[in-house]
């Protein structure tokens, strides 16, 4: 049995028992009933997807997945494609925000090479590398249908080590030039607003290059005729291997019922393909913050989830995951403990 149908088998919905003994427990703590918010639903989230209805978190995982895009070749990126190892090697030294973010949040970094177009040499690197960088996206599809199983299959393999080794809360995150492109273009797929409304400028690019991008994305979708009913297709055509890995990460944690707090654009494509192989395990994805690249939002309210952070970023890296990491935690200590109304000897609610 493939990985990836292997992974399926194991998905399955929200446990609602638990969530309703963890809703129970909400309304008996010692505030007016839904008070706190979005806390509150996350709390009756994860009862749901651990099957128990106070969760405590003990290993905070954020995976890293790098790649690179032939695509770059059209203009599209204000930055090298060397840009890419030399950010690897960053994240492995420590010195990225995604590092100062995740110790703050106390996580755990995995980097992944899961496509690279260079080599990249370090003990720490996790390496799965499907290809060096997928083909230009412009001239003809990404890569080979064989090859997008097998980055999809990558993320599957890493997360459920991680898992086996104690993680219980995932966050998303990427590393490559230019993938803002073939992640507005796989949203284009799912997306029928004008591709104007969906493209924003990645790293900060300026006009020519937005141009030059759109261009690119236009004809992408013009040569490769990707098909919105075969998710796997339209990451082979127009998608990215890291983009694929963090799809097989979502579908792999999904399958062990452990939640995935979703990124930013990049890491939103890659849940937008895992949900659209597998839309039972939207359930198990947390979104993180809404970035500043218009296509962002759109891309999360396909899959009907509701961001917790607005702070204007737009790095990637997981970088939003780790930030609301925290607010995950909090959510998990607030079920667990807060006083009753009757352990605090605190007056209820005059019915």
């Amino acid at each position: 049995m493939k990985l990836i149908e292997k992974a399926l088998k194991g998905i399955d919905g929200l446990d609602k028992d638990s969530m309703e003994r963890a809703k129970k427990r909400l309304d008996s703590l010692t505030k007016p009933k839904g008070s706190l918010g979005v806390l509150e639903e996350l709390a009756v989230k994860l009862a749901g997807i651990k099957k128990e209805s106070m969760h405590e978190i003990k290993d905070k995982v954020i995976i890293v997945m790098a790649g690179d895009h032939g695509v770059v070749e059209e203009g599209v990126s204000a930055y090298p494609q060397e840009v890419t190892p030399q950010m690897i090697l960053n994240f492995l030294s420590g010195g990225a925000a995604i590092n100062v973010l995740a110790r703050h949040a106390g996580a755990r970094i995995v980097c992944v090479d899961v496509g690279s177009a260079a080599d990249v040499y370090h003990e720490s690197l996790v390496s799965k590398k499907v290809k060096r960088g997928t083909d230009n996206i412009a001239r003809g599809p990404a890569m080979s249908r064989e090859e997008a199983v097998r980055c999809i299959e990558a993320g599957i393999e890493v997360v459920w080590q991680e898992i086996d080794r104690g993680a219980d809360l995932i966050g998303t995150g990427e590393m490559g030039i230019g993938n803002t492109t073939p992640s507005s273009a796989i949203l284009a797929v799912y997306s029928e607003r004008p591709l104007e409304e969906l493209v924003g400028r990645g790293t900060g690019i300026g006009d020519d290059r937005l141009n030059l991008k759109l261009r690119a994305i236009k004809r992408a979708l013009e040569i490769n005729q990707p098909d919105p009913r075969d998710p796997v297709g339209v990451l082979a055509k127009v998608g990215g291997l890291e983009i694929g890995a963090i799809a097989g990460c979502i579908l792999g944690a999904a399958s062990r019922r452990v939640p995935v707090v979703i990124d930013g654009f990049i890491s939103t494509a890659g849940a937008l393909i895992a949900g659209r192989i597998e839309p039972r395990c939207i359930d198990y994805m947390i979104a993180s913050h809404v970035s500043q690249e218009p296509g962002h939002g759109i891309m999360l309210r396909l899959m009907g989830l509701e961001p917790m952070i607005h702070m204007k970023m737009r790095l990637g890296e997981g970088t939003g995951a780790a930030l609301a990491f925290n607010m995950v935690e909090a959510a998990t200590k607030i079920i667990r403990e807060m006083a009753t109304f009757d352990d605090a000897g605190v007056s209820r609610e005059i019915k």
